[in-house]
């Protein structure tokens, strides 16, 4: 599997060829580079940077080269260890570090892991940021530290602020939630989310069952949040006569619902939902203020749809939670995020947050007084089919959208991020792009009935 290597960091399978796996001379390099990066960019005195893991089989291997190259460029290194990404972040921040390390591949499979590259803001580095880190992997571009200045090493667990922090956010309704007496059934998929997701929830008296929360970092199942990666949870749910259903990702930056009859509440209605509440809120504090939402191109149109119930103004952005965060300080959005299930709050900070989403929907779910299935019949209903197709480097992305251009004249086009048509007289789109973490082409398309999304993505592959 080739080595992926982006503005965002460096991603791909453990074992193989250095330059073309996840070797230990590439996390070498990339770290020495990001090291480099971090001194040219920000002037202080000592750096210092934190870094923290998911729960996968080479995640300490992996933390273990991080720590130790860091430490000899001169830099010092705060270890929060098995940490969501959502904590990480918050960590650079609570530490007043100069940036962070995230060693994570996601919701890619357990072969897969990443370099995930942060900022003093625990924010990911800005395209110039990462065109400048690309250019000093290229050039070797590295200066290692004298015996007298390498850097120090010291562990620190920021989950109980992250939590903290969480609770005390003025937009949750924790008396509501404590007065539901809810009961969930969590999925950990064996990594940090079952870890950090209980005392969460414990905190906010919320009953957890919980299934997959060792944080060995075997998958129980593929980190995809998708139906049928999920029937475990789907049983359990049932089974527990539970509220409902909470899977989250191997760094809990992802956040998907059970129905309490062991339906999907939707990946893509996770921010939909997240959504409805915040600018509720908003409008009632504040009912003169025009409310802006974000989403990326791939997400539901029920975002857009429910945004504009509440006389608000929304805006797609390129797929990617850089693009969606910059989209949203552009316009002052007050929630954003991607229909992956990646809930973005940037009163609490600018990254997708599992906690603050599942804390936003508990508070949601209390005050409306309804089942999942209720709360979920008063979205849209949209209808979302995500396809995938493996695809060779020669592939020409530019000669696809032309074919597939001609093929549907009528179509608005849009290039912002790969290619997108849509359908607006009936309430339907379907888009490609190059997946930035796979050697794939994604094909999302969304319609009113699953049929008619099914069969848009199927005219589309036919056509490839």
């Amino acid at each position: 599997m080739s080595l992926i290597k982006s503005i965002s960091g460096i991603r791909g399978t453990i074992g193989g060829l250095p330059g073309v796996s996840l070797s230990p001379l590439d996390i070498v390099l990339f770290t020495s580079a990001y090291a480099r990066l971090i001194k040219e960019s920000y002037t202080r005195e000592r750096h210092k940077i934190v870094v923290g893991r998911d729960a996968r089989i080479s995640g300490d291997m992996i933390r273990q080269i991080v720590c130790g190259t860091l430490r000899a460029c001169g830099i010092d290194v705060i270890d929060t260890g098995l940490a969501s990404t959502p904590t990480t972040e918050m960590a650079v921040v609570f530490s007043g570090a100069s940036g962070g390390i995230i060693i994570t591949a996601s919701h890619n499979p357990r072969q897969w892991n990443a370099l995930k590259l942060l900022g003093p803001e625990g924010e990911f580095l800005n395209a110039i940021q990462g065109e400048r880190l690309l250019a000093l992997v290229r050039e070797n571009a590295f200066e290692f530290a004298n015996v007298d200045s390498l850097g120090q090493y010291r562990t620190a667990d920021y989950a109980g602020r992250h939590i903290e922090t969480v609770l005390n956010h003025p937009l949750l309704n924790v008396e509501a939630i404590y007065r539901a007496g809810f009961s969930v059934v969590l999925d950990g998929i064996n990594s940090v989310g079952g870890l950090i997701m209980p005392k969460l929830l414990e905190s906010l008296g919320v009953t957890c069952h919980q299934i997959h929360c060792e944080p060995t970092g075997d998958f129980a199942h593929n980190p995809e949040p998708l139906p049928q990666n999920l029937t475990d949870l789907s049983v359990q749910v049932v089974a527990r006569n539970a509220t409902m259903g909470i899977s989250v990702d191997p760094d809990v930056d992802r956040l998907a619902f059970i129905c309490e009859d062991g339906s999907m509440f939707g990946e893509e209605y996770t921010l939909v939902a997240c959504a409805d509440y915040v600018l509720d809120k908003y409008k009632t504090a504040h009912p003169e203020d025009r409310l802006h939402t974000v989403s990326n191109l791939s997400s539901t149109r029920a975002l857009k749809d429910i945004t504009l119930k509440h006389r608000g103004t929304y805006s797609a952005a390129a797929v990617g939670e850089v693009n969606v965060v910059e989209e949203m300080k552009r316009t002052g959005s007050i929630i954003g995020g991607e229909g992956n299930g990646g809930v973005i709050l940037p009163s609490l900070h600018y990254g997708r947050d599992a906690l603050i989403g599942t804390a936003l929907f508990l508070s949601l779910l209390a005050e409306r007084g309804l089942s999942m299935t209720q709360l979920r019949s008063t979205y849209p209903g949209y209808h979302m089919s995500k396809n995938r197709v493996d695809l060779k480097e020669e592939i020409s992305m530019e000669a696809l959208s032309c074919r597939i251009k001609k093929a549907y004249p009528d179509a608005s086009v849009s290039h912002v991020d790969g290619l997108r048509l849509d359908f607006e007289n009936e309430k339907k789109w379907v888009s490609l792009r190059k997946s930035n973490t796979e050697p794939i082409l994604r094909i999302y398309s969304e319609a009113p009935r699953k049929e008619q999304a099914d069969s848009l993505a199927s005219e589309i592959m036919a056509l490839l």
